[in-house]
């Protein structure tokens, strides 16, 4: 059963499957492969507020690195974070320092996913949808014209 994950400050980044990374305090049990589902909201919801999910995903890559290597992780790692044109110090102060205090030279987890329902679209894209069915009458004859027992 995959384990749930809050994405509540990029929620539209991952319904538009533009996330694919997130920076974490803890999560250093995950490995590649393993499951999670995206959900709006998971602790702090009121009585009766129902669980949101998002999407499902499968872990890629899990690392641990300084908080601070996002610097050197190129101009579009903020972007797979799901925030498009923040600076990077601005994310860092804004959701480590100031809202976790988790500072620069503070260990995170780099979680790397991709979404599972982009993989049957990727499968099906090549299949040719006329291949998929049989002709029952064709297969019936050439089945009664092959040699059986």
């Amino acid at each position: 059963m995959p384990r749930l994950m809050s994405v509540a400050f990029t929620e539209q980044a991952v319904r538009d499957r533009t996330k694919i990374v997130t920076r974490r305090k803890g999560w250093q049990h995950l490995k590649p492969g393993d499951r999670l589902t995206l959900c709006r909201k998971i602790m702090g919801r009121k009585r009766g507020e129902p669980l949101v999910r998002i999407a499902d995903v499968e872990v890629v890559d899990v690392r641990r690195e300084l908080l601070c290597a996002i610097r050197g992780a190129g101009p579009d790692e903020l972007a797979r974070e799901g925030f498009p044109g923040m600076d990077v110090d601005e994310f860092m102060q804004r959701y480590f320092i100031d809202a976790q205090r988790i500072f620069p030279l503070d260990y995170v987890t780099r979680i790397e996913w991709r979404y599972l329902d982009d993989v049957s679209a990727e499968v099906c894209a090549d299949i040719d949808a006329d291949s998929l069915f049989v002709d029952t009458e064709d297969a019936r004859d050439r089945y009664e014209e092959s040699p059986h027992e």
